[in-house]
């Protein structure tokens, strides 16, 4: 964040809490023009600080009430093994986030199904299927706490 100065942090704070916020609305509160709200905007758009814009989902009242926390460990670890497992992975829209980690595990991946029946065929059509897994473990989470996408701007 080296060359951002307050007024980038304020929009990205602003947009971060409120993606529909108006470009007028954002210059008024950081007390600078509109023409440079939107250039500074645009300039944090173009640099990649802002990747793109979406709402927020209540996943409960869209009926996805199960949340997995798997832990995947591969036995092979070839080029060709690992991009198809990420590919595979990219294109399962029930993957909420996939990292590659030290560890026990070689992924920790977030699921999300409406029920443990769908989560279970997704572990046996998806997962199981995948050349290379050595181990799976589930873990559901039973509550959530907290769920957060902002970053802690200072």
């Amino acid at each position: 964040m080296g060359r951002l100065d307050r007024k980038d942090i304020g929009i990205l704070k602003k947009l971060q809490s409120d993606g529909r916020l108006s470009n007028s609305k954002i210059a008024a509160d950081l007390s600078i023009s509109e023409a440079a709200s939107w250039r500074r905007i645009k300039s944090l758009e173009q640099d990649g600080y802002i990747k793109g814009y979406q709402a927020n989902l209540d996943r409960r009242k869209l009926g996805f009430s199960v949340i997995a926390f798997v832990q995947l460990t591969y036995v092979e670890h070839d080029t060709e093994t690992t991009e198809h497992f990420e590919r595979v992975i990219r294109d399962s829209e029930q993957v909420l986030f996939c990292h590659n980690t030290t560890g026990d595990a070689d992924f920790l991946l977030q699921v999300v199904a409406k029920d443990l029946d769908e989560y279970s065929s997704f572990v046996e059509q998806v997962l199981r299927k995948l050349k290379g897994v050595s181990a799976i473990k589930s873990s559901l989470s039973l509550r959530e706490v907290t769920s957060a996408t902002r970053l802690p701007l200072r």
